[in-house]
């Protein structure tokens, strides 16, 4: 794996918060590096998220530099506002039950250096939820009209140098229409950016890779240099690239005039011998390092991370990565991050891929918009191949409001920023322009011919190297010409493919959503649904895996479909987690999805195993459901199932063998439920008598793992099992730690729904709890939290500058307290 590019974005983040905290202005004011940035010479990028005021609310006059703000609450971002509730019961689920429409005001005071008067000033925005509007010293700079693209506003006409400004940003999400749950506010990161008049334009280094073989790599470098002066500016374009160990390996330098208030672009061909290949197994990064200079001045310097790989998609063989076909192990992931909210942490997302990897997944598909840059850069690093989408609908879920702006010119605004922002990762594979619209003319703001046509190129006019595809769910839309603009299309659930594989035998199809099965952690409910759509009357779905949504299937199906047409490039399951939103099948009381492999917290459901038994063959995987804790029904029938990548498994109670099934290598499609014998071991006459579960598991005749459950006793003890021992404290590091109730023995009490407190010394704070309970209406930002079939979920976040030892401490009446120590480090003090 390489880490270098994600390594220097994490440095540079943790530099520039070093910045931060050496500055000399007051508390709610940053002051400007006293050095050169530690991101690039010619410019400094400076993490802009410490020391936020804000206030929810409509507030008159709040844009000027003199407004009083000091009765406001001060905050970091990311920050989303609503994710603190309080939920509302009576409100309908389908966007989490929370109060996330309103308006609300950030404010913010910063210096500039004199010595930086007739630089640029810049704020790029990651993401604002939703319609904002950002006032610089009083004078609205800039707005933006889609609250999942990133922005930038220029803020140098507004600047004053040498003296104290103010940044005010109004967001507005009362016309934002959603799905699921949206977030509210500032949710992901600020960085300002102040640079020379002349510099490489934001987004404007694009590489790109139009030879490769086992020999070498030719490298395009193509660079649009700005220039902000009244006067046309000679300049010279070097660009170096580093391979993945940050060794030169070619440079090039081109000179050339930018006229004056005008761009320039530069184009760059460079040869790398014998290239190291990016792979989901093997992400080799490679960077290019871009060096602008006026005479002997350097006045810029960027550096743009990329891969040299090829990838295909066919018609007949679906996915091919460096020559070798790639069945797509995919996922579906909304924004949120559960009990955080729509804030954006990169560990909270490089967490929920780290799930994902042990679990099998090889591809991830970002549903439905545009994500936050980390993910891009966590899925190049670890080797995630990725299907990038732009909007869900083209209505009011993507901010227009009755049609308006008209969407061809909205389209290409959002897209133009949508591509220029991502196209040099190499984990992505496909552009995705939307998901699930209607057709015209029974939805005005639905699909056409011509509409298909100009959001496809409008991709194809920033970045011509990728497919452009979407994510259709009509079958008779093949019937017409709607899709014929498309490179691709994805399809889903239901197969229903179909229709467009007998029309256009020649185009590629990716099922890109697939399953939609649902189930809760922890609960089991006898006797089994005997239909997928039989839901239990406490409005939890049972784990044992055999539900699903009325127009979806199990995961069984969907694997046995994958086998069959293998012309198919893989599928995207909904979902890897639990999402805030959405709580089909029982939309009206639940507030989150059942929809997840993973909970809301991050803790794996059954189907977890499942998935991993199948997707990673070659890795053993021993799991036992359900728990074994049934006192009402002893001496009566406990289904067991074993999920495994062996073939066949032993299950014994009490040490006395109950028998030992195989998996059925042509397991019968009708009826429904008779393909799971081909993907699980299904032991269904266990007769129940408390003790201990034993599951032995054979391939090919040999034992590769066992697996065992056991009766467990009243809770004893409470089990804190942190994900990471080791912090660092950019005040945006976090760390999740799973809570238990466990007996005298330490096993798991999987029905304990104690109410677990929390206290933290030291330098961390709570971001969030959970217990991945869909009907729950507890805070997510509280100290203490229930337990959910046994397990819950504290998450911490650190102090920005402040190292040391962290100690939890968790209590429950009738049991003691328990305690652990997590470290934190401070980084080294800037020289």
């Amino acid at each position: 794996m390489n880490n270098s590019c994600f390594a220097k974005s994490v440095w540079s983040a943790i530099m520039s918060l070093l910045i931060l905290s050496t500055a000399t202005v007051g508390a709610n004011t940053i002051g400007p590096p006293t050095q050169p940035s530690a991101v690039a010479a010619g410019r400094q990028v400076v993490n802009f998220n410490r020391d936020w005021k804000f206030a929810k609310g409509s507030h008159p006059g709040a844009e000027a530099a003199n407004f009083d703000d000091s009765a406001w609450e001060t905050v970091r971002l990311p920050h989303d506002w609503a994710i603190s509730g309080p939920f509302n019961a009576k409100e309908n689920g389908y966007a989490g039950k929370l109060p996330w429409r309103g308006v609300g005001w950030y404010r913010k005071t910063f210096t500039l250096d004199k010595a930086d008067s007739g630089r640029r000033v810049y704020f790029d925005f990651d993401g604002v939820m939703a319609f904002p509007q950002v006032y610089v010293n009083g004078q609205l700079a800039g707005e933006w009209d889609y609250g999942y693209m990133s922005f930038r506003v220029d803020a140098t006409p507004y600047a004053k140098f040498g003296g104290t400004n103010m940044i005010a940003v109004m967001a507005d999400t009362r016309q934002h229409g959603t799905r699921w749950y949206p977030g509210a506010g500032i949710y992901r990161k600020v960085t300002m950016t102040i640079c020379e008049p002349v510099h490489v334009a934001h987004g404007g280094t694009f590489v790109t890779t139009p030879d490769v073989s086992d020999a070498s790599a030719t490298v395009r470098i193509h660079s649009t240099i700005e220039n902000h002066l009244d006067t046309e500016s000679k300049v010279s374009v070097k660009v170096v690239l580093l391979d993945p160990n940050e060794g030169p390996v070619a440079t090039g330098q081109r000179n050339d005039i930018v006229p004056a208030s005008d761009s320039r672009e530069v184009d760059q061909l460079l040869v790398v011998a014998n290239p190291q290949r990016w792979d989901i197994t093997n992400p080799k990064l490679y960077t290019a390092k871009t060096t602008v200079r006026m005479g002997d001045k350097v006045v810029d310097t960027d550096s743009t991370c990329f891969g040299i790989r090829t990838f295909q998609f066919t018609a007949n063989d679906g996915f091919h990565l460096n020559g070798r076909r790639v069945q797509l192990h995919g996922v579906c992931l909304h924004h949120d991050q559960g009990p955080l909210g729509a804030a954006f942490y990169t560990r909270a997302m490089e967490r929920q891929l780290e799930i994902m990897r042990d679990m099998g997944v090889n591809a991830i598909r970002t549903s439905h918009n545009p994500p936050a840059p980390e993910l891009l850069d966590l899925c190049d690093r670890m080797g995630f191949v990725v299907w990038d989408e732009c909007f869900d609908k083209w209505d009011t879920t993507a901010d227009r409001i009755n049609g308006q702006p008209p969407l061809e010119a909205y389209s290409e605004k959002q897209i133009r920023n949508f591509v220029m922002r991502d196209r040099n990762h190499p984990c992505i594979v496909v552009w995705s322009i939307g998901n699930e619209i209607n057709n015209q003319p029974s939805d005005k703001e639905g699909l056409s011919p011509e509409r298909v046509k100009f959001m496809s190129d409008f991709v194809r006019k920033y970045d011509p190297t990728r497919p452009v595809g979407m994510a259709c769910h009509i079958p008779q839309t093949a019937q017409r010409p709607i899709l014929d603009a498309l490179d691709l299309t994805g399809w889903n659930y239901a197969r229903r493919y179909g229709l467009y594989r007998e029309r256009y035998p020649d185009k590629p199809i990716i099922y890109s959503e697939s399953a939609s099965a649902l189930s809760t952690r922890g609960f089991y409910e006898l006797p089994l649904p005997d239909r997928k759509t039989r839901y239990s009357k406490q409005l939890q779905v049972d784990s044992y895996d055999r539900n699903a949504a009325q127009w979806s299937d199990i995961p069984d199906r969907e694997f046995q479909l994958m086998e069959t047409d293998r012309f198919v490039a893989g599928e995207f399951v909904w979902t890897g987690f639990d999402y805030l939103g959405e709580p089909t099948p029982f939309a009206q009381q639940a507030r989150s999805s059942y929809f997840g492999i993973v909970d809301l917290c991050g803790i794996p459901k059954d189907r977890f195993y499942l998935y991993r038994s199948y997707w990673r063959p070659d890795t053993t995987t021993v799991h036992i459901l359900p728990h074994w804790n049934w006192p009402d029904r002893t001496g009566k029938n406990v289904p067991v199932y074993v999920y495994t990548n062996g073939d066949s498994a032993e299950l014994f109670l009490n040490g006395k063998s109950i028998g030992r099934r195989t998996k059925v290598k042509d397991a019968a499609n009708s009826p429904y439920y008779a393909i799971i014998d081909k993907y699980r071991l299904c032991f269904n006459d266990v007769v129940y008598k408390k003790g201990e579960l034993k599951a032995v598991a054979y391939k090919d005749g040999k034992e590769i793992g066992q697996a065992v459950m056991r009766t467990a006793g009243k809770p004893a003890a409470i089990r804190l099992t942190p994900d990471r021992t080791e912090l660092s404290a950019t005040g945006e590091d976090l760390c999740y730690i799973l809570i238990e109730a466990v007996d005298k023995k330490e096993t798991l009490c999987p029905l304990a729904d104690n109410l677990i407190r929390f206290k933290v010394d030291g330098p961390a704070e709570i971001a969030g709890v959970g217990n991945g309970n869909p009907l729950s209406l507890e805070p997510f930002q509280a100290n203490s939290r229930k337990l959910f079939y046994g397990k819950a979920m504290l998450i911490l976040r650190t102090k920005e500058g402040q190292g040391g030892n962290i100690r939890v401490t968790a209590e429950s009446d009738g049991l003691p307290a328990t305690n652990i120590t997590v470290q934190c480090l401070a980084p080294s003090p800037v020289r």
